[in-house]
């Protein structure tokens, strides 16, 4: 059946490689990206695949909260119905640390960002739908403070590790609070030290093939092993569902992750 799928940072990493792995399975594929002329190179590229009308394209910068709440806008206009949901797009090297709104960008982007986004798209999503969001090995206690902003964090890895166990626990909360009345919200870590560009830039490491985090995407959005697995953990370096940091485990420190974005976000969208 021919699904209506979204993928946050689609203009390269595994997030090109899964678009371009679904979009020849003939699915309908909706591309976002922050710069609008790699969008639309890789628009380009994807109508080698497939006929344009497979695919549709979004420019937003996910470190701006009201650029994410203008993606979800354009994505409700133009789709009555939305399928899957990859938030796929991360950051963890970048010359900025800071946004405008004084968040620590890879708690922006790899946290924030996808809790907003994903809120937003509820409705256009079935019983029926997934998740998916892009977690990671590297999990570490969140500090709420940095969370808010207001302390910065010793090291990239560090604030990157910490954003990535955010988006993990709000994954289980939201999962829990939607029950069989939402879509499946499941985290993944579509493995270890794979060739992306973040890979390249905190290692400088060449990495392993893309396709290995693509396909695995792929499984998450739409085999029948991932149906039932809403607020479950899957770890791709080791090939199965496991337990995430333990921290993701107590349900109280969850709705504290919760809270604490709830409220920033309370604070920068007007």
């Amino acid at each position: 059946m021919q699904k209506t799928i979204l993928i946050t940072g689609a203009t390269d990493g595994i997030g090109l490689e899964t678009a371009k792995m679904l979009v020849s399975m003939g699915h309908n594929v909706l591309l976002h990206g922050r710069n609008r002329s790699k969008l639309e190179s890789v628009a380009k590229e994807l109508s080698g695949l497939a006929g344009s009308e497979r695919f549709k394209t979004y420019v937003a910068d996910l470190s701006r909260m009201s650029d994410v709440v203008d993606l979800a806008t354009a994505v409700a206009d133009t789709n009555k119905k939305l399928d899957v949901l990859i938030n796929n797009a991360g950051v963890f090297v970048v010359s900025e640390t800071v946004t405008d709104a004084g968040l620590d960008v890879r708690f922006a982007v790899n946290t924030i960002a996808p809790y907003l986004l994903t809120r937003k798209l509820l409705p256009l999503m079935d019983p029926s739908g997934r998740v998916i969001n892009l977690s990671s090995a590297a999990q570490a206690p969140v500090d709420p403070d940095a969370l808010l902003g207001k302390h910065k964090l010793a090291s990239a890895g560090t604030a990157y590790a910490q954003s990535k166990l955010a988006l993990t626990m709000w994954s289980r909360d939201l999962a829990l609070s939607l029950g069989q009345s939402g879509p499946a919200i499941i985290a993944v870590n579509p493995r270890s030290m794979l060739g992306s560009k973040m890979v390249k830039q905190a290692y400088g490491a060449n990495g392993s093939d893309l396709r290995i985090g693509a396909e695995i995407l792929c499984r998450a959005s739409l085999s029948d092993e991932f149906a039932d697995a809403s607020g479950q953990y899957f770890d791709n370096d080791i090939g199965q569902f496991t337990n995430p940091h333990p921290d993701a485990l107590n349900l109280q420190k969850c709705k504290e992750i919760v809270r604490v974005i709830e409220t920033i976000l309370a604070q920068t969208i007007q």
